[in-house]
């Protein structure tokens, strides 16, 4: 029994890495090739025969692993259990993968006349036309958007029916549901249906199936505060509110501000200010600290006003320094990184809110800075130490300067000018700031020296700055030299492609240099920014009128009296173009107009009733001419008209009174005169002897005038105008008429009937101090102070409320 048992040799000490270097000859593969048995093997069909079926038995007499013995085969491992009983194919070959088996049947077919399959796509169909619904909505065509999601509720309505006819009531989508009802109200509410958007956010808000549903009369407030109902505004965002957990902070503070500015709308100032103090001492924001400042300014609070301005100036803003865009060393991967990041989306929004807060702050302080102390100026003082301590201290500079626009909104010049010119000492870009505003002044009051100084002086600090190079431009231009003025505008545009000052005022240049065609492109390009700009309009049209194209022209002022309809100059200037073009209709029409507008338009007068003349209407014709002669009292003409107008009509006795006023007022006028001799040789009166002396003795001095006229003319070679009128010096020309003038001059001598000439007296007439703003100042350079000083930019609507988006 002992014969079996093997005892370990022994040996001093225990080897842990023994056995690692013992070799197993048979897995030597190099000595393959000269193995004698493995090679007969290979060659002979020895190495192929397949696996005999009759297991051998293991010398010590029992199967081998895997061996069948009287049917049953002998587990190869332990995870099968003993007694297995399974005849395998042992002689199949090796398909882990199932191919012998052919391929796989096919797909049952879907049966899409199932309920379910009608069911399922009915839904993809709504959820389809919802996502559509709100992809019209975001490319603006709020109209497409309220059909689809019109369809998008009719579709879910029919779905749950559907449902409810398969299934149980508690498989219904409530989800969907929601999103088609929620879509709807809110294409609604974009198309301005309010009172059908009230009623489906009550469905949704009335179902208690919904979750989280309340919050929704947030929208519901909106609604009511867009239609002026502040009362149930206040009333839904308040249940809003209610139904809105502590912990979503950031909702409830909006909600909250919504109230507050419901409130300053409604006048409830106090109110107001609870809400903004409670927003302020929980999560401080720019809107709600400046309209805080609105409603202590509208309480009358100075000490709360400086608090509440204080709190504004604290809110942080949350930007990275402009430092971080600043690359610290040469190392072009560094330098990429900061290129890339330098004006990407973060970027762009970091600076539109340091935008907005600028604002708010620069107007709380125009706001409040002329009454939180005895005087604007200490107030601004104020309003700049407190900027200064801040994070915006670059502000207290613009500051500054918006203290001397206000020194000029109250006519306060001198100081004004003190006030920027305290900024020639410091930085450049202040300094240039500062100069172009006094420029601009100084060109105002039409001191071009020291407009041209001063404009130096900005173009020195800042060579890139397009404001100062365009008023360079101006003092420039009011000398007269238009190529130099054209290059600073050009300067000015390559500074600043959007600098519309220059890009008008080089379309006056050309258009005084009389290079049409490339003035008639820099407006056409103003145009396309400015798309309705009265004064760019009337440029286009009177360049087409200088090229001879009278339609163009009539087209381009056709749209300048749509964006200016009750201009009176434009409407004359229509009337006149198609008056040249013989539609006589047409032109009174917009004469009319024009005069219905301004009626002391003295061309527009004359042209009326040279009109209602040619039409034989005289009595239509007196009324013009009657109003004509209250303007230009002393223009002898009008009344000679009015006179003329009786005579023609056959009122007879009326004409020789008004010959006779008019010969009382002008007693050396000849052609009244004329008209006195006539009409007493036909009436047969008496006077007619003593008119007949006083116009033979005013012939004869009207003689022996033109005749020492024409010998000194004679006698001094010099070029003098002759002088038309009676011998009483009233002959003379229309000043005020200009060329239109002296062509509807003309037409009234051309009338049918009109034999008599009629006296234009060269007394001075007394013209209407009209200044329309499409004349003459229009062909004056633009100025170009800085904007963001002289814009107002503190008014009611600034009240900033934020309405959750919808």
């Amino acid at each position: 029994m002992m014969q079996n048992v093997h005892l370990a040799p022994e040996t001093d000490e225990d080897d842990l890495y023994s056995g690692y270097n013992d070799y197993n000859p048979t897995y030597d593969t190099e000595e393959l090739e000269n193995d004698t048995a493995f090679q007969q093997a290979v060659k002979t069909s020895h190495g192929r025969r397949p696996p005999s079926k009759t297991s051998l038995a293991s010398s010590m007499g029992r199967p081998m692993t895997g061996a069948i013995q009287d049917g049953v085969t002998r587990p190869m491992t332990a995870v099968r259990a003993a007694g297995f009983t399974k005849a395998a194919l042992r002689g199949s070959a090796f398909d882990p993968l199932g191919q012998s088996r052919g391929p796989a049947l096919p797909l049952e077919a879907r049966n899409e006349d199932s309920p379910e399959e009608k069911i399922r796509q009915l839904e993809k169909k709504v959820n389809e036309l919802v996502e559509e619904s709100c992809i019209a909505n975001s490319c603006g065509d709020l109209k497409l958007a309220l059909e689809k999601a019109k369809d998008a509720g009719r579709k879910e309505r029919v779905l749950v029916r559907q449902r409810e006819q398969v299934t149980s009531p508690e498989n219904i989508n409530l989800d969907l549901t929601y999103s088609v009802l929620f879509n709807l109200a809110s294409q609604y509410s974009a198309n301005e249906m309010y009172p059908e958007a009230l009623n489906t956010y009550q469905v949704i808000v009335k179902n208690k199936m919904f979750s989280n549903a309340g919050r929704l009369k947030v929208n519901m407030g909106n609604i009511y505060l867009k239609q002026r109902n502040y009362s149930k505004a206040i009333k839904f965002y308040r249940m809003a509110l209610d139904q809105i957990p502590s912990v979503h902070k950031e909702m409830r503070i909006k909600i909250m501000q919504n109230i507050g500015v419901t409130f300053i709308k409604t006048g409830q100032y106090s109110d107001a200010i609870n809400s903004f103090e409670h927003i302020m001492s929980m999560a401080p924001n720019l809107k709600a600290g400046f309209n805080l400042i609105l409603s202590y300014f509208a309480v009358g609070d100075r000490e709360k006003m400086k608090k509440a301005f204080q709190k504004l100036i604290g809110v942080p803003l949350e930007t990275d320094e402009d430092g971080k865009y600043i690359s610290p060393n040469d190392d072009p991967h560094t330098n990429l990184v900061i290129e890339a990041i330098k004006n990407d989306h973060l970027r762009q929004m970091e600076r539109e809110r340091k935008a907005m807060a600028e604002k708010y702050i620069m107007t709380a302080a125009k706001l409040i800075a002329p009454v939180i102390e005895t005087s604007f100026a200490v107030g601004y003082d104020w309003c700049v130490e407190v900027v200064k301590a801040s994070q915006y201290v670059e502000l207290a500079n613009d500051l500054e300067i918006n203290k001397a626009i206000t020194y000029l909104r109250q006519k306060d010049f001198n100081q004004a000018v003190e006030t920027l010119k305290m900024f020639e000492k410091k930085d450049s870009s202040v300094k240039s700031a500062a100069a172009t505003n006094l420029s601009f002044l100084y060109y105002l009051e039409n001191e071009f020296a020291q407009a041209s100084s001063y404009a130096d002086l900005a173009v020195n600090s800042d060579r890139y700055n397009p404001s100062a190079l365009t008023n360079k431009g101006n003092t420039v231009f009011a000398n007269g030299d238009y190529e130099k003025a054209a290059e600073f505008y050009k300067e000015a545009l390559r500074n600043d492609s959007s600098c519309t000052e220059a890009l008008y005022n080089i379309g006056l240049t050309y258009k005084k240099l009389n290079r049409l065609d490339e003035a008639l492109d820099c407006f056409l390009k103003l145009h396309a920014i400015l798309r309705n700009s009265a004064q760019v309009l009337y440029q286009i049209a009177n360049i087409y009128e200088l090229m001879e194209d009278p339609n163009q022209a009539m087209e381009w002022l056709m749209q300048l009296i749509s964006v200016v309809p009750t201009d009176s100059r434009a409407l004359s200037k229509l009337g006149g173009l198609y008056g040249s073009e013989g539609d006589k209709s047409q032109a009174f029409q917009y004469y009319y107009e024009s005069y219905r507008y301004f009626p002391s338009n003295i061309e527009v007068i004359e042209w009326l009733g040279a009109y209602y003349i040619d039409t034989q209407f005289y009595e239509k014709a007196i009324q013009y001419f009657e109003r004509a002669s209250l303007i230009q009292p002393t223009q002898v003409k009008w009344q000679l008209m009015i006179a003329s107008c009786f005579r023609r009509s056959g009122n007879y006795q009326k004409a020789l009174d008004t010959y006779k006023d008019i010969h009382r007022k002008f007693p050396e006028n000849v052609e009244c005169l004329r008209f006195l001799v006539r009409l007493c040789t036909d009436i047969g009166l008496k006077e007619v002897q003593e008119y007949a002396t006083k116009l033979k003795r005013l012939e004869k001095m009207k003689e022996i005038r033109e005749q020492r006229t024409k010998s000194g003319r004679d006698g001094s070679g010099g070029p003098r105008g002759r002088r038309d009128g009676s011998a009483g010096g009233d002959g003379g020309q229309n000043c005020g008429a200009g060329s239109r003038g002296e062509r509807l001059s003309a037409q009234l001598r051309a009338l049918p009937g009109m034999e008599e000439p009629y006296d234009s007296s060269s007394n001075k007439e007394l013209d209407a101090s009209y200044v329309d703003p499409l004349g003459p100042q229009i062909e004056r350079p633009r100025t170009a102070a800085k904007k963001r000083v002289d814009e107002d930019d503190f008014a009611d609507e600034e009240l900033g409320d934020d309405l959750l988006p919808e």
